[in-house]
Parts: C-alpha cells; sequence; structure tokens
C-alpha cells in the first residue's frame, strides 16, 4: 500500500477517537501555553516564542483542513501583509504522539522544504487548543491572530472568506504591522 494512503488512513482513524467539542469564539483571551515542533525540527513555546510581534496561527484539526488553510495562506500573500504566519497542525490523543515522526514525515513529503520552518505540530498539547476553539467541523481551519502578547484578537472557523481576510487585515493594520 502507497506510504501516504497508509498515513492517511492511519491519521483518520487515530484522529476519529478524538471527542467533538463545540465551537467557540476565544477573542479576547490568552493563547494556552504548548509546546511543539516545526517539520524543520525547531521546538517552539507558542505563544511566547513569538512574543513582541503579532503573528497569525492557522490551527487543523484533520488533514482535509488543509485546502481551507492553503486558501488562507495564497489570501494572506495577495494581501501583502507583513506579519508572521505559522500552520499549527493540531493533533489529539495520546495514539497519534506515539507515532509523531511518522505523521510529521507524512507531512514533510507533501510540504516543500522550505515552509517546513513555518509548520509547528502540536501533539501532547493538543487538548489546551481544541479546549480553546473547539473542534466542531474539523475541516475548517482556526484562523487566529494573536498580537505581541498572545492575546488572541481575531478569530475565525468557518471557512475562507474574502470578507474575513479583509477584516484580518484591518486588524493586523490596526496593532501597528508585524514582521513579515
Amino acid at each position: 500500500m502507497n506510504s501516504k494512503i497508509l498515513l492517511a488512513f492511519a491519521l483518520a482513524t487515530l484522529t476519529s477517537c478524538a471527542s467533538t467539542v463545540s465551537r467557540r469564539d476565544p477573542t479576547g483571551e490568552t493563547f494556552p501555553r504548548v509546546q511543539g515542533s516545526s517539520l524543520a525540527g525547531t521546538t517552539y513555546t507558542i505563544p511566547d516564542d513569538f512574543a513582541g510581534s503579532p503573528v497569525v496561527l492557522l490551527l487543523g484539526f484533520v488533514m482535509n483542513a488543509q485546502f481551507d488553510i492553503d486558501r488562507w495562506l495564497l489570501g494572506l500573500a495577495q494581501a501583502g501583509l507583513e506579519v508572521r504566519v505559522h500552520e499549527v497542525p493540531t493533533i489529539e490523543g495520546l495514539v497519534p504522539g506515539m507515532f509523531a515522526g511518522t505523521i510529521d514525515a507524512g507531512m514533510r513529503s507533501g510540504i516543500p522544504q522550505e515552509d517546513w520552518g513555518s509548520v509547528i505540530t502540536v501533539y501532547g498539547d493538543a487538548d489546551k487548543i481544541v479546549a480553546l476553539t473547539g473542534n466542531e467541523a474539523p475541516r475548517n481551519g482556526r484562523v487566529l491572530l494573536l498580537d505581541a502578547a498572545g492575546k488572541i484578537v481575531f478569530f475565525h472557523d468557518r471557512g475562507y472568506s474574502a470578507g474575513s481576510l479583509l477584516r484580518l487585515k484591518e486588524t493586523i493594520e490596526s496593532l501597528g504591522g508585524a514582521t513579515p
């Protein structure tokens, strides 16, 4: 069996065991302290490692969220926003964590190496993120803008829309810009 198909099946099976948590809008809250590793091998503590400038986090709970996240990435690039952006695959459960190396290798095979540093996978602390936003409608990416102190100042989880991108752009600009 093709390794990508096997990986997709394993991810679907392993993540389907997680319980559904209702959607919630965490705007105004501080993002919880979570640990993750980029596909390039750098360990991050979110939001601590982004303190001092705004950052957009594109959260995904299932592999099918990548389509929505890719649309957000294209929209952000076309809007010319100078803000740090990180994809954060969030994979809940003990079993997926045991296969983190295999799951990350599968992601690396579909993502250009120059982008590996901007993809931070969260395994062990995934439950904190699920509790923050909910994982209902998991195919929709979660778009969060954190201010320089880690406070969530923008949240969207209903699929990409140009209107929401414009609201995000206005919010970023209201923060006084950011580091590209």
